[in-house]
């Protein structure tokens, strides 16, 4: 559902712009005609969205979405939480205008929503505590591993389960937070998710580190391909309805224009290294 409220406040966050106040209304809710984007996300997904202690909302999607829609092309917009996996289920509805969630684009998705040009390449990785006696691919054979549901990371340990001939457990959780609070209580031996959202993760505990060895990023030839398993190699998409062409080509237009003068890497090297 879709709530309207008559005023809303909302921060933008690129390179510490001052925050403003927002109409909210129903029109740019359901991607009618009004002046309002609204984005559906999944939240918490850090490093791409996450509130902090203040309640803000910061991320690399949410300084990418403010250079798009606000600073390029002029829209206010504002970000709705929403469940990872009934995000593409929601746009459609009419819930909110698009979604960015570090959404990777697929062949199933393509069929359901169209995308915008890649802005982010990612790798599907597992990370596993430094106890752990896993140390390898192989290692992950019969243990239990820990997902989001209906992420790329799901599908990555559907595909190891397959390979495995069924010998792997897969929990899924709503959240990635969920699989990583299973793997500091050993519910779970592996977390199997974004490179960077685990990078987050493993930064900020004392006791994670990635299953090391070589995956499809070598494979593919990808340069400065992370010295971690890969299990993917992945583009990250703004999603749209089918019927919004105009705004799709508008936001296509502004992601070059913002990598074009700079802007794009001043974001990015506020999140990432490299």
């Amino acid at each position: 559902m879709c709530y309207l409220w008559l005023v809303m406040k909302r921060r933008t966050y690129l390179k510490g712009t001052a925050g403003a106040t927002a109409a909210f209304t129903l029109a740019g809710c359901l991607g009618g005609g009004g002046s309002e984007i609204t984005i559906g996300s999944d939240i918490p997904y850090r490093p791409f969205e996450y509130r902090t202690t203040e309640d803000e909302l910061i991320g690399f999607d949410v300084d990418i979405a403010q250079a798009v829609f606000t600073d390029e092309l002029g829209y206010e917009h504002e970000f709705q939480q929403t469940s990872f996996d009934t995000i593409i289920r929601s746009l459609n509805n009419g819930n909110f205008r698009v979604i960015m969630s570090a959404i990777t684009i697929t062949d199933d998705r393509a069929e359901e929503i169209d995308f915008s040009d890649p802005y982010f390449t990612a790798y599907q990785t597992a990370i596993v505590l430094n106890s752990s006696d896993i140390s390898s691919k192989e290692d992950l054979r019969g243990v239990a591993v820990g997902v989001q549901k209906g992420t790329t990371g799901e599908s990555a340990a559907t595909g190891l389960k397959e390979e495995f001939d069924g010998d792997l457990t897969i929990q899924s959780y709503d959240q990635v937070t969920g699989a990583f609070d299973a793997l500091r209580n050993n519910q779970v031996s592996a977390v199997i998710n974004d490179n960077t959202v685990n990078a987050e993760f493993a930064e900020q505990s004392d006791n994670v580190r990635f299953l090391e060895g070589t995956g499809a990023a070598e494979e593919q030839g990808k340069e400065n391909a992370p010295p971690y398993l890969t299990f993917t190699v992945e583009e990250y998409g703004i999603g749209f309805r089918k019927d919004d062409d105009e705004l799709r080509e508008e936001v296509n237009g502004a992601l070059q224009t913002i990598r074009d003068n700079g802007t794009y890497d001043e974001i990015y090297s506020k999140y990432f290294s490299g």
